[in-house]
């Protein structure tokens, strides 16, 4: 285990926080990978979490996007109203995503966060070419990282809105059986699947159906 300690929290949107965290010497990894947190206090230290880390490799410091579920999750909710200087447990880095080439990133909600190290690594590298991005968020207040992901992606990125029609949105409805079918076109490429059980399930089952291999993960 590595102790840091949180140098700053900020909301990105309603219930996404940002968290940034001193870099414990001695602690790298790769983007897609995530570690396990805990609040470094006798009431928390077993109730760890597992997080993907958001940040490039070769910052300075640590970053995590987490999502605040209310009374979901006692030990999120009590690290969204840490303070600065809070000291903090992580686990060693364990694979969560792993990049295998280039294709589709299909994110649902919070599920982006595992993303966004790969995304912000082949952006250094000049590797985000060609690359395809389906976002859905029930509204554009819900998009994370929009403008990030709008210089990432360009006209590759499509934001869907489940639960309004708004200029921040490029599609309304659901990323559902009829979308995938009419806005993937070729089979061979990787896809990348993130979001809560009901959308990963959704994705998983129609690009199984096509014949496309997916990497996926439950978000939530």
């Amino acid at each position: 285990m590595f102790q840091t300690e949180l140098l700053l929290r900020e909301f990105v949107t309603h219930d996404v926080q940002r968290y940034i965290l001193a870099k414990p010497e001695g602690f790298s990894f790769t983007p897609g990978q995530a570690i396990e947190l805990a609040i470094d206090d006798p009431k928390w230290r077993d109730q760890g979490r597992p997080f993907t880390l958001t940040n490039r490799v070769d910052d300075r410091v640590l970053e995590l996007m987490i999502k605040s579920y209310g009374d979901h999750d006692g030990m999120t909710q009590t690290l969204g109203k840490s303070q600065p200087g809070q000291k903090l447990l992580l686990s060693e880095p364990f694979d969560s995503f792993t990049y295998d080439g280039p294709g589709w990133f299909i994110a649902g909600g919070a599920g982006i966060t595992p993303f966004l190290a790969i995304i912000r690594d082949l952006a250094d590298r000049g590797q985000l070419e060609g690359q395809k991005l389906i976002y859905s968020n029930k509204t554009a207040g819900d998009i994370i990282q929009q403008r990030e992901l709008e210089a990432a992606f360009g006209e590759n990125a499509h934001f869907v809105c489940t639960r309004e029609h708004s200029p921040l949105c490029t599609h309304s409805g659901h990323v559902d059986d009829g979308f995938i079918r009419e806005h993937v076109r070729d089979l061979s490429e990787e896809f990348y699947v993130c979001g809560p059980p009901a959308f990963t399930d959704q994705v998983k089952k129609t690009l199984g159906d096509l014949g496309g291999n997916t990497q996926s993960m439950e978000f939530g």
